[in-house]
């Protein structure tokens, strides 16, 4: 297991790619994430690399502490470095001058 240090912004957005990965592997997982955020596949595609919406991912994750468990189990982190990667994208993306992970891109 990683340890949960504060992740580098390129090592947290790598956690939260695995995560988005993670959730289209599975249509009841991916389809559950589309309709609570409202994002079409088009609007995947282009948030995809934007901070804000990166935390987001994995903040939905955690939410949902069975499916973060088993994220954290096949992407061999615990759960407190996935808590860390979140933490570090919104501060990327508020340096950044982001406008948070509830912005959806048009």
């Amino acid at each position: 297991m990683e340890n949960p240090a504060v992740p580098t912004r390129e090592r947290a957005e790598t956690i939260a790619i695995a995560a988005l990965t993670f959730l289209a592997k599975d249509l009841d997982r991916l389809g559950r994430f589309v309709a609570l955020t409202g994002l079409g596949p088009e609007a995947l595609k282009l948030n995809a690399t934007r901070p804000e919406f990166q935390a987001g991912v994995l903040e939905y994750l955690m939410t949902d502490e069975s499916l973060l468990l088993v994220f954290a189990a096949e992407s061999g982190l615990e759960p407190t470095a996935i808590r860390a990667a979140a933490q570090a994208l919104l501060e990327a993306s508020e340096a950044r001058g982001g406008h948070g992970h509830g912005q959806r891109a048009e």
